[in-house]
């Protein structure tokens, strides 16, 4: 039986169902929601949260995969709250994205690895919640000096405690292949590592080369369209009928990369989220997966990539 870490505590692998491997409740920056609530609508971020998760698992979702790091505002009781309300298991993440703390700049691999692990052996916050990945963050233009450093924690930690590593990427510029790059070099069993929101370019070699390489592949932003020039949803989709059609179901998983929009800080920024993704947590079970019916692929592909691909990459399976 192997075990996986979310905020209510440990669950058997098998109980996960159907899960989205990316998504969010809110996200913002490191302790606004207890320092500047004046920026966070806690009550009505549950309400909203709540309300669209127990949507989604009515049309099927039971877990996700939420990979809000501290520095971007994890919250381990709104996490929990909304899990226990909603009936959605939410596994949650150690690890940093992009507003890495200061201190980490003069902070050695091993010294930051230190803190991950102790999120993951011991727990996050005093709440006794172990983290169940490991994230790493870099974007347009590629992989800063600092990320680099921290992708290098991000490695020693997997290695120490075996738990995956889960990364956020910017495709067009193919940030994934630099990743790769340092967790070879840090000895990384890549059969470990998730290179997270490859769906956002059309190169669909890129994504080919990163499954060559025998990682798991995030298709986890649907459904398109908030950046200028990236995959609509229709090709997205076409995107991943072909990624099966060439026999790689069994190592790529779907998301959208949701928050919900009363939990964005200002007024512009919760009518983006809503324009971006109107149908919340829901739309690949509205949309995404009866086009890739109507465009003929098994159900048993359908299993592998929403149900069995997040089980084996969590279990490390």
């Amino acid at each position: 039986m192997a075990l996986v870490n979310t905020v209510l505590g440990t669950l058997d692998g098998s109980e996960l169902g159907f899960t989205l491997s990316h998504e969010h409740i809110a996200t913002g920056a490191a302790g606004i929601h207890q320092t500047y609530p004046e920026f966070f609508d806690r009550e009505g971020t549950v309400v909203d949260a709540v309300a669209a998760l127990q949507q989604a698992h009515a049309e099927g979702v039971r877990s996700y995969i939420d990979p809000t790091t501290f520095d971007i505002g994890r919250d381990i009781a709104l996490m929990q709250e909304v899990s226990s309300k909603s009936g959605v298991h939410i596994v949650p993440t150690t690890g940093s994205h992009q507003a890495i703390p200061r201190v980490f700049r003069t902070a050695s691999p091993d010294a930051i690895a230190a803190v991950y692990i102790r999120e993951i052996e011991v727990g996050i916050d005093g709440t006794g919640v172990k983290a169940g990945i490991i994230k790493s963050a870099s974007d347009r233009g590629g992989m800063t000096e600092l990320e680099e450093k921290v992708l290098r924690a991000v490695a020693r930690a997997s290695k120490h405690t075996g738990t995956p590593v889960y990364t956020h990427t910017w495709s067009p510029d193919r940030v994934g292949e630099q990743q790769i790059r340092v967790l070879e070099d840090e000895g990384v069993d890549l059969a470990r590592v998730y290179i997270g929101h490859s769906n956002d370019t059309h190169d669909v070699d890129y994504i080919l080369g990163l499954l060559r390489k025998g990682v798991w592949v995030g298709l986890d932003r649907f459904p398109g369209g908030r950046y200028p020039g990236v995959p609509l949803w229709q090709e997205r989709t076409e995107i991943v009928k072909r990624l099966i059609d060439e026999g790689w179901a069994p190592r790529i998983m779907m998301g959208h990369d949701h928050s919900v929009p009363i939990g964005q800080p200002t007024p512009e920024a919760r009518e983006e989220r809503a324009k971006y993704q109107p149908e919340g947590y829901s739309f690949i079970s509205r949309h995404v997966l009866p086009y890739l019916r109507e465009l003929g692929t098994a159900e048993a592909d359908i299993q592998t990539i929403m149900v069995d691909n997040p089980r084996r990459f969590l279990e490390g399976n």
